[in-house]
């Protein structure tokens, strides 16, 4: 089981996730929705396509885009549609 941790809350647990270039990326219905605020942060991956971002929120702090996911990959990256991956500090734990 593959967790993503801020500030000692799992956001999201899954034992579901794939891993693309190092990255952990979490089933949408793995997250603990509660952790999550949109952003309207958004970045293009020439093979992925146009990622879009969450904020995380635990405790009152704000990890601005500290999530991102594929709503409408390439047919590459397909695999990865809807999925959430982590930086800016959030563990993944296996």
């Amino acid at each position: 089981m593959s967790k993503a941790v801020w500030k000692g809350a799992v956001i999201a647990e899954s034992d579901k996730t794939v891993e693309v270039e190092g990255n952990q990326y979490f089933p949408p219905q793995s997250l603990h929705r509660e952790y999550f605020k949109p952003s309207k942060t958004t970045s293009q991956c020439p093979w992925k396509g146009t990622a879009h971002y969450y904020d995380v929120e635990v405790a009152g702090e704000r990890n601005a885009d500290a999530a991102w996911y594929y709503p409408e990959p390439s047919a590459a990256a397909n695999q990865i549609k809807d999925h959430v991956a982590f930086w800016k500090g959030v563990r993944i734990e296996r």
